[in-house]
């Protein structure tokens, strides 16, 4: 009983985190998962699996609350699903490890882009559809099932440094991203399978309580904060990674 909660606690803040700024549900349980002794193929199909029903009580909470872009949300997904589906079947031949510190070089300079631009006077948001979103979608994707977690750092940082309104492309990313993760869990179970269904429920039922708390955050929270947020949020998990690979 007491493992449980504890993984409901772990869903509750990262889907909290992920809700409110639009990533790092992923990277945060993954993490403190880890951080338990869980092994990291194990942890990330996990996390995976919780995020089919946390992605999509979020991306409700977020489409009903008036924070979804329906037409950005279809051209992030599709091509975010597939990206997600390759990225799966590659993992057990690919170094997923070593290619984090490269993209989380490119979310460090992209963090504190955001983090200027979110500085008075400076912000400007922009009302035109965002550009190279299928490419961007394609390699979120691709990311997020390699490395266990980076579809929200890598498309809502992007779309967002591109000058995107902050709770629309939140609420959008977060809503395509149920369709990627179930992507992602679909080709796991096909390639490795599913087990620890405990580490699962818990995220699950966790993440499922925060989403509406997480999707009002979004809402009435100023743009020139979630941005200064969403910024930091970026910078320190890039630091993290950045620094673990080059000092182990």
């Amino acid at each position: 009983m007491d493992d449980i909660l504890l993984y409901v606690v772990i869903g509750f803040t990262a889907q909290m985190i992920d809700g409110a700024i639009g990533m790092a549900y992923g990277v945060t349980s993954t993490t403190v998962l880890l951080s338990f002794g869980v092994p990291p193929a194990t942890a990330s199909a996990c996390v995976h699996a919780a995020e089919t029903f946390t992605t999509g009580a979020s991306g409700l909470a977020h489409w009903k609350v008036g924070n979804v872009d329906r037409k950005l949300v279809w051209r992030i997904a599709v091509p975010g699903m597939i990206g997600g589906a390759l990225g799966a079947w590659l993992l057990s031949g690919l170094p997923g490890d070593a290619l984090r510190p490269f993209v989380s070089a490119y979310l460090l300079l992209l963090g504190l882009f955001i983090v200027w631009k979110a500085v008075p006077k400076r912000r400007t948001f922009v009302d035109e559809p965002p550009e190279h979103v299928a490419p961007l979608g394609l390699f979120g994707g691709f990311m997020d099932a390699i490395g266990g977690g980076g579809w929200g750092p890598i498309v809502t940082s992007t779309l967002l440094g591109q000058g995107g309104v902050p709770r629309y492309t939140i609420g959008s990313v977060n809503l395509a991203e149920f369709f990627v993760t179930l992507t992602i869990s679909a080709t796991f179970v096909l390639t490795i399978g599913l087990s620890h269904w405990t580490i699962i429920a818990g995220l699950v039922a966790g993440g499922v309580i925060a989403a509406p708390f997480a999707a009002l955050a979004t809402k009435h929270l100023p743009d020139q904060v979630l941005m200064i947020m969403v910024g930091g949020v970026v910078i320190l998990l890039s630091l993290r990674t950045i620094l673990n690979a080059v000092w182990g």
